[in-house]
């Protein structure tokens, strides 16, 4: 990577366990990303992903390790790191336009009111809840206030959106709706983005790349998979793709079998260099590092591609 707009380097999080000693949830954890990339964690429940992101938003901090966010180092939270977590989080007592103009004035205090009611309808606009401005949330979907929360989130400008799986409690048809929303969002204002999801399919629709947790404890980061799909890529014709089944299969086997074995079959794995998974015609690719690039063959990627 050329700019390394967040780096976390070699952070580690432990719990006291019985005996006095130590439990580590993960050690010695190494990631990068660049500015405007949208990148998603996917591994099984325990293995630390929310606990990198609440690092990451401020709201924990690691038991060793630091985190750098545009050349300074986290201490502490900012307005400079909005979190949509996966309930709502809305004030109750709030109107939607309210909620957001909550998160407005946070971060300029100065301003007059007419400026920030502006300002706030305005991303109000963006996330398709005009008309809805004066309602509460009470009175709102399961969707509507998930599009409060992005809303409130972007009308901050934060450097870093992080995203706790804030789709998983909606039903499928809102879920498909608010990702197309998202992304949309995301191109058009190059929304620097880390989400965590146990979804595949959002992760390949969503992310440039996508980090592999093994299981917890003692995670590890295992891969990092670029996505091949094209930047400008249609929910419709992702299974049309010729890589989309590939590396789709390839993130659902290290899930299932893969990230339970993989700490014991690689005992030589360098977290600072992790492989870099790239899906190519017609055979996976992986990349150590500057090594150069080796060919490796999975069961399920060696099939021919199909055409579009």
């Amino acid at each position: 990577m050329t700019e390394r707009f967040i780096s976390v380097e070699a952070i580690a999080k432990r719990y006291p366990g019985a005996g006095g000693g130590q439990i580590a949830v993960f050690e010695n954890l190494w990631l990068s990303m660049q500015r405007g990339e949208f990148a998603c964690v996917i591994g099984h429940s325990g293995c630390g992903k929310t606990t990198i992101l609440n690092i990451l938003a401020g709201l924990d901090v690691p038991s060793e390790g630091a985190v750098i966010v545009d050349n300074q180092a986290i201490e502490g939270t900012s307005l400079d790191r909005a979190v949509i977590f996966q309930s709502h989080a809305l004030l109750p007592w709030r109107t939607v336009l309210g909620n957001v103009a909550y998160g407005v004035t946070s971060k300029w205090r100065h301003w007059d009111r007419a400026r920030v009611r502006a300002h706030a309808q305005g991303f109000i606009d963006v996330v398709g809840l005009t008309g809805s401005e004066h309602k509460r949330p009470s009175e709102l979907s399961g969707g509507m206030k998930q599009r409060v929360g992005i809303a409130r989130a972007l009308s901050i400008a934060p450097k870093i959106m992080l995203m706790d799986e804030p789709f998983s409690a909606l039903d499928a048809l809102t879920r498909g709706t608010l990702q197309d929303e998202v992304r949309r969002i995301c191109l058009e204002t190059g929304q620097t983005v880390f989400m965590i999801t146990h979804d595949v399919d959002e992760a390949i629709y969503l992310a440039d790349r996508i980090f592999l947790m093994t299981n917890g404890p003692g995670a590890v980061l295992a891969e990092i998979v670029e996505n091949p799909l094209p930047k400008d890529r249609i929910r419709l014709d992702l299974h049309r793709h010729p890589h989309y089944y590939a590396v789709r299969n390839h993130i659902v086997d290290f899930l299932v079998s893969r990230s339970r074995s993989f700490v014991a079959e690689r005992p030589g794995h360098d977290p600072r260099d992790v492989p870099v998974v790239r899906v190519g015609k017609p055979e996976l690719t992986i990349a150590s590092g500057d090594e150069e690039l080796r060919q490796a063959s999975w069961p399920g990627l060696s099939r021919p591609s199909v055409s579009c």
